[in-house]
């Protein structure tokens, strides 16, 4: 017949007591009892607390470690990973959200704002945007997350796209004669106070939108011509005069105007930007490159953002500053 104690007991406490109460060993008492209670403890795995009074603000009252006695175990670790998998719902509102239009990131804004929300405003191109962080730090000091964050990116329309790709950049006759009928409806004519101001600046007559399609035309007609040669004015405007290489007819002068106006919304949805552009032309050899230069245009990109975040600034009633939020 097998012994009672073949068996390897189910507890430490087992195996010290049964030889007691079966008579083998003599019983020494509680000594024996703690000795059992010591081992059992160094085996067990626990939740203690960790008070945090005077570490600093921002810290609950206690701080819960898994408490690990067993050989080989990490003795201590951290709770927080195990219990943030079981949640059922998140513990604080985090992430940047993305809006498409102005008057979206403005409503965003409203549903999410509280007394400590602020909105940040890159205005400077490449990439102007709007940051709106809603968990900014407290007025009283009391930092916050910052962590939850709208942000609208002005979209910019590919019309300002391609006056700003091509800003300075030279033209062949037929090329620039081509852009300017392509980009008729982003002519406009110049307001008075316009013309007042920029013509006196440059010294250059404003051309209207029609005086551009016009020139346009009679520069397609002169496309391969050779010019013979340009004069200025005294009125400040200028004239090329082309004639046919390969006969000796008299050339026909082209009137050249010195400013335009461009009218071409900026951003998607947006307001039209109003940019004075100053006609260019150099000749060499006999051929002649044409281009542009939009006087300031960066301003004027910048002036709209601004009146962008005045706008956002009114409609939510929160503080808005021209920079970056912290990192």
């Amino acid at each position: 017949m097998a012994s009672k104690y073949a068996a390897e007991p189910a507890t430490l406490e087992a195996a010290v007591f049964e030889p007691i109460r079966a008579g083998g060993i003599p019983d020494q008492g509680e000594g024996v009892r703690a000795i059992v209670e010591l081992a059992q403890d160094a085996m067990t795995v626990g939740v203690i607390q960790v008070p945090t009074e005077g570490l600093g603000a921002g810290l609950p009252a206690g701080v819960p470690l898994l408490l690990d006695r067993r050989k080989g175990a990490a003795p201590i670790s951290s709770l927080k990973d195990l219990i943030d998998k079981h949640r059922q719902e998140p513990a604080r509102r985090l992430g940047t959200a993305s809006t498409t239009t102005l008057q979206s990131f403005i409503d965003l804004v409203d549903r999410h704002k509280d007394d400590g929300s602020v909105v940040f405003a890159k205005t400077a191109w490449p990439e102007p945007a709007l940051t709106a962080v809603i968990d900014y730090h407290d007025l009283d000091g009391t930092p916050r997350w910052g962590n939850h964050r709208i942000r609208y990116a002005f979209p910019v329309t590919d019309e300002f796209k391609v006056w700003i790709e091509k800003n300075g950049k030279a033209m062949e006759q037929a090329e620039f004669a081509a852009f300017l009928e392509e980009h008729a409806a982003e002519l406009s004519a110049p307001f008075g106070p316009e013309v007042t101001e920029y013509e006196a600046l440059f010294k250059e007559k404003f051309a209207t939108p029609n005086d551009l399609i016009a020139l346009s035309r009679s520069l397609e007609v002169f496309v391969g011509a050779r010019v013979k040669r340009q004069e200025r004015l005294s009125s400040g405007e200028r004239t090329v005069e082309f004639v046919e290489e390969h006969t000796n007819t008299k050339g026909e002068k082209v009137e050249i105007p010195g400013l335009f106006m461009v009218s071409v919304p900026a951003f998607v949805d947006g307001d039209a930007v109003r940019i004075p552009a100053r006609l260019r032309y150099r000749i060499q050899g006999g051929s002649i490159m044409w281009f542009y230069q939009l006087y300031r245009w960066q301003f004027w990109l910048r002036d709209q953002v601004k009146n962008d975040l005045d706008t956002v600034k009114q409609k939510t009633a929160l503080p808005t500053f021209e920079g970056s939020p912290e990192a």
